[in-house]
């Protein structure tokens, strides 16, 4: 029988959470599952033009692992990829096609890995869960990986809470992202990051909407990425302003994240990053959001299973 899985976007960091902290939000990487007697792998839309249609896909790939995690052999299937999520955008496509892939492969398997398990295979897999564990579970969620496990707190969004995304039309990849980052830090923006991240995880918790602005400072990654990235020194300087939050690249970008006030309007903030790209010379979305609560979900015959 068909089923259908459907992981989030996210979007990690939120400025001091490095490779810690993310949330999902409601763009979609969708694939349709049929058991059948051969693998055919096929990625549909224009997004996923050139990807590959064998084995040697990524979300097949990601099916795989959660075979060898549960120590049995994957059966062949018919695994039809789509996705509304931008690549190379900081918005979390690779995680929402690993958490998809190894969601999928679990239940072709009979679901013999719980949820845990699934998150390890993908934290693993990725280098981190800052992606991946909201693309499972939804919402906000602080994560970390080490030599024991894969251990996270999985948080409600504040009430009032809305999410505005600035996405470029140009690409950057993590790995470019990455290797700008020096490979040591001083002990005075250690401190800094450690306080900011802590204070960024109790904001959200508790609802502190007013001190997001001073809890998403930075001196980890954004700083030495903002050369990626026209105009986002401008922005998480001037966004509040104009009516955020908060302001953070979103995972490596070129994406940026406002967090705004759902009872205010935002159309000042979408003037204000529209003409930030248009000073850049760039072109791109401004859209709004709200937080995806749900994560991962897995269908069988339009009913979740």
């Amino acid at each position: 029988m068909t089923f259908t899985v459907r992981s989030p976007a996210s979007s990690a960091n939120l400025g001091p959470g490095f490779d810690s902290l993310g949330l999902s939000v409601p763009l979609y990487t969708t694939l349709r599952v049929t058991p059948q007697d051969r693998t055919e792998v096929v990625p549909l839309g224009a997004d996923l033009a050139g990807t590959p249609a064998d084995e040697s896909n990524y979300v097949y790939r990601a099916m795989a692992l959660a075979a060898r995690r549960a120590g049995r052999p994957l059966p062949p299937a018919r695994v039809e990829i789509e996705t509304d999520v931008p690549l190379a955008r900081g918005l979390g496509s690779s995680a929402a096609a690993l958490v998809a892939g190894i969601v999928a492969g679990n239940e072709l398997l009979g679901r013999p890995l719980d949820d845990e398990a699934v998150l390890d295979v993908a934290a693993r897999e990725e280098g981190h869960p800052d992606n991946v564990a909201p693309a499972l579970f939804g919402g906000i969620v602080v994560a970390t990986l080490d030599r024991l496990g894969t251990h996270y707190v999985r948080l409600d969004p504040p009430a009032h809470l809305g999410v505005t995304v600035l996405i470029p039309e140009f690409e950057l990849s993590t790995s470019k992202a990455r290797a700008v980052l020096p490979r040591e830090y001083s002990r005075a923006d250690t401190v800094h990051a450690l306080s900011h991240a802590a204070l960024l995880a109790a904001a959200l918790a508790q609802g502190r909407l007013e001190l997001l602005r001073h809890a998403m400072q930075d001196y980890v990654h954004q700083i030495w990425r903002a050369p990626l990235v026209p105009g986002l020194s401008d922005i998480l300087e001037e966004a509040h302003l104009h009516g955020a939050l908060g302001a953070a690249l979103s995972g490596a970008g070129p994406t940026v994240l406002c967090f705004h006030d759902t009872r205010g309007p935002t159309a000042p903030l979408h003037r204000y990053l529209h003409g930030v790209m248009a000073r850049s010379g760039l072109s791109g979305r401004v859209i709004d959001l709200p937080i995806d609560t749900v994560g991962t979900v897995v269908e069988r015959a339009g009913n979740p299973a």
